[in-house]
């Protein structure tokens, strides 16, 4: 895979450079509400512009329907990364339409513009082969050289990331080097133990990754709402928790292989519950109780890992050697149930071992419950990226970027 450093050694001056990027970040309104996407992805477009290329970024937001939808718009993100970098950054109000041709027509060397979001236009994630060829086809003819910095995406065969670097020069970006890095040390070269939290709500969206790393973990700790359909699948009442009942008898058959292969897989002790949901709008304070994890009451749903599962999972990483975290314990978005997610991301802190937060709702956890990012190992702009890397799997986007 070649790298942005070889790129730039071989000189970008006056090369229109194609940089996929994922600036899917979340919005209220126009207000972006973590940029960290934005941020991670900054030095490789500085770098580009440094060395006198004409920059075009390109990304997704969020799911449109393959038409342009306002509420979709990457307008706010061009705004933020302009801010980042110091300098204006153009934007195009299409794809490959009028405007996006003639934004980057209008390039100078070491300038940089950001068009429309690729989602507006069918063919950036059609199943279609050709229908996808053709939009890349028409990307392509945007841009002199391709740059993959966009991690975040590199797990779907979309034109932007899988058809599109066949089509130009390619090159990995800083960011997607980064993150190819972590995850070897996930897998290749782990320093034990090596210990996996899982939180987030669905055992499903887990299987595949816990499947894999019951081969590669010591210890794999489960919180979030897809730690009741495990408790469930135990035998113990749930009441009206999360449950995804037809995923029980996988959860017993990965607590049978997990006593196999000597994994120690660990479940919540206890658990806070309520009757109803907290108002995450207003934040208004919640009523609940701490209960035994085997003993909910039916008509009660777990919201959080509670003190005594805290202290233990604190206990479980604090020889660890490597750390993998996806997924908070509990609604973190609501302060009375903040305290689970909270203490797991303290003790990766304090654990002596390589941390790595592994996107998605962890990561903006991190940054909403006030801790400094700088000092976990790494913190992934890919949560289902990763997964699926931990999975074992192939991701389009990175194989696309191999020589």
């Amino acid at each position: 895979m070649k790298t942005i450093d070889e790129l730039l050694a071989e000189g970008v001056a006056g090369k229109r450079v194609f940089v996929r990027a994922d600036l899917n970040v979340p919005l209220e309104g126009d207000t972006i509400t973590d940029d960290g996407r934005i941020r991670a992805v900054q030095p490789t477009i500085k770098a580009l512009a440094e060395a006198g290329a004409r920059v075009v970024v390109a990304s997704h937001l969020g799911r449109p329907k393959g038409a342009p939808d306002p509420a979709f718009s990457l307008a706010p993100a061009a705004r933020r990364l302009g801010e980042l970098l110091g300098a204006e950054v153009a934007f195009a109000a299409d794809t490959v339409g009028e405007s996006a041709k003639a934004t980057v027509a209008a390039l100078e060397d070491g300038g940089v513009a950001v068009i429309e979001n690729l989602r507006f236009n069918p063919g950036e994630t059609s199943k279609d082969d050709a229908e996808r060829e053709a939009f890349a086809a028409q990307l392509a003819e945007l841009a002199d050289v391709y740059v993959g910095d966009g991690f975040g995406a590199v797990h779907r065969k979309h034109a932007s990331v899988y058809d599109l670097p066949g089509k130009l020069p390619h090159a990995a970006g800083s960011l997607i080097a980064t993150e190819v890095g972590v995850l070897k040390k996930l897998t290749d070269e782990v320093q034990r133990p090596y210990v996996v939290v899982l939180g987030g709500a669905k055992v499903s969206d887990k299987l595949g990754v816990i499947d894999n790393l019951l081969k590669k973990a010591d210890r794999i700790l489960i919180g979030g709402g897809m730690a009741y359909t495990f408790l469930a699948a135990k035998g113990h009442e749930v009441g009206i928790s999360l449950l995804q009942a037809d995923q029980k008898d996988t959860c017993l058959e990965y607590l049978a292989e997990a006593e196999k292969r000597g994994v120690e897989f660990v479940l919540p002790v206890d658990v806070l519950v309520s009757t109803e949901f907290p108002d995450l709008k207003t934040k208004a304070p919640a009523t609940y109780e701490t209960v035994a994890a085997d003993a909910i009451p039916a008509d009660k749903e777990g919201l959080d890992i509670g003190p005594k599962t805290r202290e233990l999972y604190a206990a479980k990483l604090a020889d660890a050697g490597t750390v993998f975290w996806n997924g908070p314990m509990g609604v973190f978005e609501h302060p009375d149930y903040a305290n689970g997610t909270k203490a797991v991301a303290q003790a990766l802190l304090d654990s002596p071992g390589f941390t790595v937060v592994g996107g998605g709702d962890s990561a903006a956890a991190v940054r909403t419950l006030g801790f400094d990012e700088n000092a976990f190992g790494h913190i992934s702009t890919g949560g289902g990226a990763s997964l699926e890397y931990l999975e074992g799997k192939t991701l389009p986007g990175l194989a696309a970027l191999e020589d």
